[in-house]
Formats: structure tokens, C-alpha cells, sequence
């Protein structure tokens, strides 16, 4: 179980796959969710997705934040 106040980190190779996650995590849709991008992906050379993955920090909205 998440401690529902805190907010948490997910990484994936885009910043779609790491807001599945932090869904998954969370066991939420998108909308209640405050999310905040760390860092967007770097693709590698020539292109090459996953050189540097996607990170977020996600946690649930609160009322004040609706």
C-alpha cells in the first residue's frame, strides 16, 4: 500500500510509460493525479529510444489542488 500523501518517482523509456505506473501505483486515473516531470527521455544514438528513461514524481491531488 502507497503512503497517499507523499509523492513518489516512476521512471519508463517515455513519460507515457511512467505515468502508467505511477496509475498502476496508485490505482487512479490520470486526472487524479498531481504529476510533475523530472526529467523527459533521451533517446541515444541515432535515435535509439531508452538512453535516458523518463522520470516523474506523481502523488494524489488533494482537494485544495482539484
Amino acid at each position: 500500500m502507497t503512503d497517499m500523501g507523499k509523492s513518489q518517482e516512476f521512471e519508463g523509456k517515455t513519460l507515457e510509460i511512467a505515468i502508467k505506473k505511477a496509475e498502476t501505483a496508485f490505482n487512479v486515473s490520470r486526472e487524479t493525479l498531481d504529476i510533475k516531470v523530472v526529467c523527459e527521455e533521451q533517446r541515444g544514438l541515432f535515435g535509439m529510444e531508452g538512453a535516458k528513461p523518463a522520470k516523474i514524481k506523481a502523488r494524489l491531488k488533494t482537494k485544495a489542488s482539484s
